[in-house]
């Protein structure tokens, strides 16, 4: 079959030349629309429920929010882990599907659980689902400040909130937007009670009057002279003075009484749970944009840029957009230098076949069969899904070598044959018997090769996501050259290998080879007892260096930038984790390496980010090589970074952006090892964390240690003494509503 395969692309020359031609014009095309990424997104399927309880201590959201919608949950159809956190205020849960599940699919699930797990929760407590961004996709970060000051943080958040955030989710593939730092506005109405109660009135009094002030309502509708006019109600609070103006009681005389006689009603800040630093000189507003799953981060990213330079228009003078983190550097230079190295492949294999055949007709013939190859593995990729990354590209770089071997061994095999004939055959018929004679041996051998990557489409999870674009590409670079060594080699054979063919006698290279290799081939077949002793020898000895050698999931990845990950102690409290923000900050930005430092301790304004208020993320971006010192390296800075940040009641941490995330989603912590304490008792694993830190804080290789504590939050509780509200004729809502509204 194969043999007959040959024979037909040699009778039909043309047709095969033009088949070669769409594959370059394909390839071509694809190359330049393809989704190119860092790294292969390692994020296992993921729904997020994130569920607002204003007030409400974290004890309190676990049990009525938290508890019920992780067991409600664990229910869904392939669900395979679910964890729940519960902070004041908010809870999250993630549910985590297996592998190859469908991602709509999976929030479709997840919605349905919501609507049967709806009856359980509180009232007023609507559970949302998440983004459906993986846990890896924060892929640019961006910072607003004024450089005027004649714009406080709140109009900064509002320029952000009511501006950028909308036009920034409208680019394609953007899944949200996330607002970080700043104050977001709101009407804040502060009650005397000394004169609510000289007026003898209560605070539900002045909540439902300020609630059945702050309305629009429609009516019927109205002819008049032939014409139809529509009625409508306008009641929506527009200011501060239509707040005050509320009557909230009126005397017999028809004096009122009204907001502004009880309470004093100003704009102010909304309670917020992250902070947002730049550069150690103060708070800012950021952005988070997180991308859609599947979708081509590099298109998008530069989408988002081009988005943001056409909004700086519209922003007031004074206020500037800079960019904090953009994954796309890291993208960039990732996939420039495999490409480097593809092509540095290439170029030595061509020198090599060159070299070694010693006619330049014959070494293109042999070296057309890489870029063929790799730009068919590049189609096959583009529609299968697959990224390019350093994994897939890897995959490619790996076969290079092998892929060529089919087109040297035919061509060499022709040079045998034009020797042996000469002008007494018909140039056709001599390529034809040579491809012939070694072609199906070839293509089965590479065949061979081919499958030897088999095991790798077995893995499962991260490992089976990380690896299998490898393994997909090496496969299908294969797989296309040994098509390529059957079809258009012989082709390209009958058009360019003609001409004078120097002997292999005559080959200078060939002639030393021979001089070298031949008498240690004579030297090992005459003593073949010793050279297999020594050949086991050296396996059994292997072992010693195997057992030494370390293992890690996934190698080092220099993403350009560091993210430093301090953790302090629960309960600290907004003013002093900015003041601490801002210190590590103005620390970091003194080293001349650094760039910018972006720092944030809280939550961003997105389900995907469920930090406490005692997590600080500081993302450093790092100024280009050529302007750090000499003989710098990036753990050498890091070392001199953790020298100088030693505050007490800090565990420092610092690691990568992607690598982060990458270990948060396998395993729920931000570390790439953790250990973890279970039990009923809550005080009981806070002092065990803290024994198991203390262990292994000065185990070899521990950069640092900290325990996660759960407990430590301060609460001021009030105990309603039921006896004594009694005697007013109150409930313990009354006296709660007093303090709901502190």
């Amino acid at each position: 079959m194969i043999e007959r395969i040959i024979e037909y692309s040699l009778k039909n020359r043309l047709l095969i030349l033009i088949l070669a031609a769409f594959l370059f014009l394909g390839g071509v095309f694809v190359m330049r629309n393809m989704a190119v990424d860092a790294i292969p997104d390692l994020s296992d399927v993921q729904v997020i429920v994130f569920t607002e309880y204003p007030g409400q201590g974290p004890q309190i959201v676990e049990d009525q929010v938290t508890y019920p919608l992780t067991t409600a949950m664990m229910a869904a159809p392939h669900a395979r882990t679910v964890r729940g956190f519960s902070f004041f205020g908010y809870s999250f849960v993630y549910i985590i599907f297996e592998d190859g599940t469908d991602l709509y699919w999976a929030r479709s699930r997840v919605l349905e659980q919501l609507s049967a797990a709806a009856g359980r929760l509180p009232d007023g407590v609507t559970p949302t689902i998440g983004p459906d961004a993986t846990g890896v996709g924060w892929i640019y970060e961006y910072s607003i400040e004024d450089t005027s000051g004649k714009h406080d943080l709140s109009q900064l958040r509002s320029i952000q909130d009511w501006y950028l955030k909308y036009e920034l989710t409208a680019v394609p593939g953007v899944s949200e937007v996330a607002s970080l730092g700043g104050f977001v506005k709101q009407y804040i109405i502060e009650v005397d009670p000394n004169k609510l109660a000289a007026y003898g009135m209560s605070i539900q009094m002045v909540e439902m009057a300020i609630m059945r002030s702050n309305n629009d309502v429609g009516g019927s509708v109205l002819e008049m002279g032939e014409t139809e006019f529509m009625v409508r109600g306008l009641g929506y609070i527009q200011s501060i003075e239509d707040i005050k103006k509320i009557a909230l009681h009126a005397d017999m005389n028809g004096t009122p009484v009204l907001v502004q006689d009880v309470a004093r009603v100003s704009i102010g800040p909304e309670m917020r749970r992250g902070v947002a630093e730049l550069d150690g000189q103060g708070e800012v507003v950021g952005g988070i944009v997180l991308i859609r799953q599947g979708e081509n981060a590099l298109k998008v990213i530069k989408a988002v840029k081009e988005k943001l330079d056409d909004l700086k228009s519209g922003l007031p003078v004074g206020v500037v957009i800079r960019p904090m983190y953009d994954r796309s550097t890291l993208i960039e230079r990732s996939v420039d230098t495999l490409r480097h190295e593809l092509i540095l492949q290439i170029i030595v294999v061509a020198i090599v076949c060159s070299v070694f055949l010693f006619h330049v007709r014959s070494a293109f013939v042999a070296v057309f069969t890489l870029p063929a190859g790799v730009l068919a593995s590049l189609i096959i990729m583009h529609f299968m899904g697959i990224t390019a990354n350093i994994m897939s590209l890897g995959g490619i770089a790996i076969a290079i070598g092998v892929m060529v071997d089919a087109s040297v061994v035919l061509v060499e095999n022709a040079h045998k044959k034009m020797e042996h004939y000469g002008d007494s055959k018909p140039h056709l018929e001599i390529i034809s018997e040579a491809a012939r004679e070694v072609g199906p041996a070839l293509f089965y051998s590479l065949l061979i090769i081919t499958v030897s990557f088999l095991p790798v489409f077995a893995l499962q999870e991260q490992s089976g996501r990380l690896f299998k674009p490898l393994a997909y590409t090496k496969t299908f670079s294969m797989a296309a050259s040994s098509i390529l060594a059957i079809t258009i080699i012989p082709v390209l054979m009958y058009y360019f290998v003609r001409g004078r063919i120097p002997r292999e006698e005559n080959h200078p290279v060939s002639r030393f080879c021979i001089r070298v290799y031949r008498p240690v081939l004579e030297f090992v077949l005459q003593r073949r007892t010793g050279a297999i002793a020594v050949a086991v020898i050296a396996l059994v000895l292997t072992a010693i260096p195997m057992s030494r050698v370390g293992s890690e999931f996934m190698p080092p990845l220099d993403e350009g930038d560091i993210l430093y990950m301090p953790t302090t102690d629960p309960g600290i409290s907004v003013a002093k984790a900015r003041e601490l923000l801002q210190q590590t900050d103005r620390i970091i930005k003194s080293f001349p390496e650094v760039k910018t430092v972006f720092g944030k301790i809280g939550r961003a304004e997105t389900a995907t980010d469920p930090a406490p208020m005692m997590m600080i993320e500081t993302t450093i971006q790092l100024k280009d090589k050529k302007h750090w010192r000499k003989g710098m390296t990036t753990d050498k800075l890091i070392e001199e970074l953790d020298a100088a940040i030693q505050i007490p009641g800090l565990t420092n941490a610092w690691t990568m952006p992607i690598r982060t995330r990458i270990d948060m989603l396998s395993t729920g912590i931000k570390t790439p090892v953790g250990v973890k304490v279970m039990g009923p008792d809550l005080y009981v694993l806070s002092e065990i964390a803290d024994q198991v830190a203390a262990a292994v804080r000065p185990l070899k290789g521990t950069a640092s240690a900290y325990a996660e504590k759960t407990m430590g939050d301060n609460f001021v509780d009030m105990k309603i003494n039921r006896d004594a509200i009694a005697r007013y004729g109150m409930t313990v809502g009354d006296v709660q509503d007093v303090i709901a509204s502190s």
